[in-house]
């Protein structure tokens, strides 16, 4: 956000929750698409996301348009405006698309065809569309790639096109796929290794991060700082997150190094597994952050007060309000994580809302967590059958579809 950013809506807003990506808002909006829709159309107008990097809105934006039934020429005429509005209109169509909106389809190919920005578009809607729907796209990709400077990398569509540039040609950029099929040990032993670049080990990390938990990695932390040694390495913290308690022994010594950079991170995984005597000063810092507006942080406080469990119950009054005041949506399934965790039960109404989320976390969350009532077995189906929703989220929600019957059965029989 900058500056000169417009303030956000009062959170309880139509206006302020559809700016938020609240569940709420898009609930709120169906009851009335008429007042929803000027609304609608300026978020994906403008940027109301407080971290471009981190927070989503395109789904949320889709599903919107689709189930308000709104016209999609503003977005069409959008995309001839910066490149930033573009995008933001652009991936709301190609996903739209992707729902069997022809038109969307066809303002994409159009754009393709005239646009100014039209090779990343084609190279967008490449990636996430089935092949037959852009091939034809080919000759006018053929001809004007002439008029762009360089011919762009191997990739799809310009393999198929035959246009891209040569893929024995130095690449700095493009992934060593003979390392995707390393072991973990040999990934470990990659990060061990003397000679190891930090390109080398951040490739090593990234991939091992996404096998789970890997323990292996806690001896070799020390060797995870980035060059210059000023932090540690992407994705090291995420590792350890993984990891829980079992880094807690080593973080003790990490937090007692002369390295700068390894005794925060020490320091920073001991803090995220505190006693109960750090509830006082946990619910000081929550209700600084809330006081203050600083909405980048409050995760960390949230993930942990979850440790701490229901002796912590007096912070999910405000850790639901930062779930309802945060335009930082990135960070709201760890508020509901731990709300979950210190006072259970006591947030159904928002595990329900939350499953028209605009966060793939938050959903997966909420696929999880939403009580067994009618209406998440009916919101559950759909999002099982959306073909624009996250494939983790679509099969999670029929995984819970698949035993609804006899938990709605049982919930039953509690009333």
């Amino acid at each position: 956000m900058t500056d000169d950013t417009p303030a956000y809506a009062p959170p309880g807003s139509l206006q302020g929750l559809l700016q938020r990506g609240r569940g709420l808002g898009h609930l709120r909006a169906l009851d009335d698409p008429a007042a929803a829709a000027p609304y609608v159309y300026d978020c994906i107008r403008r940027e109301w996301r407080w971290d471009s990097q981190c927070d989503h809105r395109a789904l949320y934006h889709a599903r919107l348009v689709r189930d308000l039934g709104l016209p999609i020429g503003p977005l069409i005429d959008q995309m001839a405006g910066d490149e930033e509005a573009l995008w933001r209109a652009a991936s709301v169509l190609e996903l739209l698309a992707l729902a069997g909106d022809t038109e969307a389809a066809e303002g994409l190919r159009d754009y393709v065809r005239t646009g100014t920005h039209w090779a990343g578009v084609l190279e967008s809607i490449a990636t996430e569309w089935p092949r037959h729907w852009w091939e034809e796209l080919g000759d006018v990709a053929r001809e004007r790639i002439a008029d762009e400077e360089e011919p762009p990398w191997a990739r799809e569509p310009w393999e198929l096109f035959g246009i891209a540039r040569d893929p024995r040609a130095p690449q700095a950029s493009r992934p060593d796929t003979g390392r995707e099929r390393l072991g973990t040990e040999q990934l470990l032993a990659l990060i061990a290794a003397p000679g190891a670049t930090g390109s080398d080990r951040t490739y090593a990390l990234r991939t091992l991060v996404r096998r789970g938990p890997q323990p292996g990695l806690i001896p070799l932390v020390p060797l995870l700082g980035a060059p210059g040694g000023a932090r540690p390495l992407p994705l090291v913290r995420s590792a350890l997150r993984r990891l829980g308690a079992r880094a807690v022994p080593a973080a003790r010594g990490w937090a007692q190094d002369e390295r700068e950079w390894l005794a925060r991170l020490g320091a920073d995984v001991l803090a995220d597994h505190p006693g109960p005597g750090a509830l006082p000063r946990l619910l000081r810092e929550l209700a600084g952050h809330q006081e203050t507006g600083q909405w980048c942080g409050p995760d960390d406080v949230a993930r942990r007060l979850a440790h701490l469990g229901p002796v912590a119950a007096a912070a999910a009054a405000p850790l639901r309000a930062l779930v309802h005041r945060t335009p930082h949506t990135y960070e709201r399934a760890d508020y509901l994580e731990a709300i979950a965790a210190v006072d259970p039960g006591t947030a159904q109404d928002l595990y329900t809302e939350c499953l028209w989320d605009c966060e793939e976390r938050t959903r997966l969350f909420a696929v999880a967590a939403a009580p067994a009532v009618p209406e998440v077995r009916e919101r559950l189906a759909a999002l099982r059958d959306d073909p624009m929703e996250d494939p983790d989220v679509r099969a999670a929600a029929a995984e819970r579809a698949e035993g609804f019957p006899a938990q709605a059965a049982q919930a039953a029989q509690v009333v």
